[in-house]
């Protein structure tokens, strides 16, 4: 019926016909040249040789690679790269406004390492013998380890959102075990108080052999040296010490029922190419969430002194992050675990309803190994199963062309510790779970399947 409606229209009006019909032809054509066009456009902006040569880009999903030292020393710089990687360097674009009286002239500025540039092939600086490499320069070139690391670690300044500035945290997180004990470590500093400085405290869960106590102290720090200083920080009479790749931890703390006190020392071996860098979740109204794990598994070392008994964390591992943002209504899945030299994390935040859909942010699973990132994926489900209002089991999955894994924990202890109101969900207990890990399935082709004690975290209505 139509085509006999088409065949008549043109016999019909046969110039008017071949008008449109030209007319949707060119239509078609032009729209497939600005395709080819802009596909031809797209490929060449994210050529190497037009950026300024080398044979490889590499870039965030946003564009912009924020952890750009890390990835130079820890990902590229370790194996297996380390040996197929001839040379790197960092580049950065922005956009500079020249202004002279009334003018104002755009102009878009590239900056880069002299001496990195010229190994990668760049001909702009190769015909300026004057470019050289400044002392600034030289910590990208050949960064130190510790530098990084510290640099992964530092205090972040309270972005201006006063409706959220009242749920502001920052902590350093410490766990481990060594024999019998267990120990679960938090340097936490809070929003900013009337006078500019910040209220602190320091928290330690120390479990021996079942025996388990918490101890804590409340301080004040000023502000400006924590954000100058961090890592390195004191609270009351404890404090944490980054040392080159060793953390030390001085802790002196008295018990919270009863009389009392742990004293002693921690400390945390960091090892390069063994941390996952800095991970910021970003919602509507300001609301953001970052994580970083300077030491997903170091050597423990130092003793404890509670109540005259000696506790030894020599020979123990332990594990290490970072966590900062606005914490009302927040709540996360978390849980860690080592073994034989292997690292496995998982997590995933739920934000607060005003500031994202918490079904769509992602989660990820990682797995590290002592050559630096095995694998990992932002796909994954986190199914926690109830006993008697406490979980009992949680099976976690992640799947990615890197990474298929399952984690099924089976939970063998949980400490609960009631929430305040300004700070995560209200009404909410956070737990933290003492839990025995069968972990099974492919990291980059290679087969898992072990069992091994490991921690996790979660969340549960009062």
């Amino acid at each position: 019926m139509i085509l006999r409606l088409a065949l008549r229209s043109l016999l019909v009006h046969p110039v008017r016909s071949a008008v449109l019909a030209c007319g949707f032809g060119l239509g078609v054509s032009v729209m497939a040249t600005l395709l080819g066009v802009g596909d031809v456009i797209l490929e060449q902006a994210r050529s190497p040789a037009l950026v300024g040569s080398g044979d490889l880009l590499v870039t965030g999903i946003a564009g912009s690679l924020s952890p750009a030292r890390f990835v130079l020393s820890n990902v590229l710089g370790a194996q297996p790269f380390q040996g197929r990687v001839v040379a790197m360097s960092p580049r950065r674009r922005a956009r500079l406004f020249l202004v002279h009286g009334t003018r104002v002239l755009p102009i878009v500025a590239r900056g880069g390492i002299p001496s990195l540039e010229r190994a990668v092939g760049d001909p702009e600086t190769a015909a300026v013998p004057a470019w050289t490499d400044a002392s600034a320069d030289r910590a990208w070139s050949a960064p130190d380890p510790g530098d990084v690391l510290r640099a992964l670690d530092r205090f972040h300044a309270i972005p201006d959102v006063p409706a959220r500035a009242g749920s502001w945290a920052e902590w350093l997180y410490f766990n481990g075990q060594a024999g019998g004990a267990r120990f679960y470590a938090t340097f936490l500093v809070g929003p900013r108080r009337p006078d500019g400085r910040r209220n602190a405290g320091v928290r330690l869960q120390l479990d021996r052999g079942g025996r388990r106590a918490s101890y804590s102290e409340g301080a004040v720090v000023d502000e400006a040296e924590l954000l100058r200083d961090a890592p390195d920080l004191a609270i009351g009479k404890s404090r944490v010490r980054l040392r080159g790749l060793r953390y030390e931890l001085r802790l002196d703390l008295a018990q919270e029922s009863g009389h009392g006190r742990v004293l002693g020392t921690v400390s945390l071996e960091a090892a390069p190419w063994r941390s996952m860098p800095p991970l910021i979740i970003r919602g509507a109204g300001g609301w953001l969430s970052g994580y970083v794990v300077p030491v997903m598994s170091g050597a423990l070392g130092g003793e404890l002194a509670v109540d005259g008994e000696r506790v030894s964390l020599e020979g123990g591992l332990g594990y290490h992050d970072h966590n900062w943002g606005f914490w009302e209504g927040v709540t996360w899945r978390w849980g860690q675990v080592h073994h034989e030299g292997l690292s496995f994390v998982y997590g995933r935040v739920h934000p607060p309803a005003d500031a994202a859909d918490p079904d769509r942010v992602h989660g990820f699973l990682a797995a590290l190994g002592p050559e630096g990132p095995l694998g990992y994926s932002t796909q994954l489900t986190i199914d926690e199963q109830n006993d008697a209002g406490r979980p009992g089991r949680i099976v976690v999955r992640g799947k990615s062309s890197s990474l298929d894994l399952a984690l099924d924990l089976t939970v063998e202890d949980v400490v609960a510790t009631r929430m305040g109101r300004a700070f995560f969900g209200a009404g909410m207990d956070f737990l933290q779970l003492r839990a025995s890990y069968r972990v099974t399935g492919t990291v980059t082709g290679r087969s898992f399947d072990f069992t091994a004690k490991g921690s996790a975290e979660t969340f549960r209505g009062r």
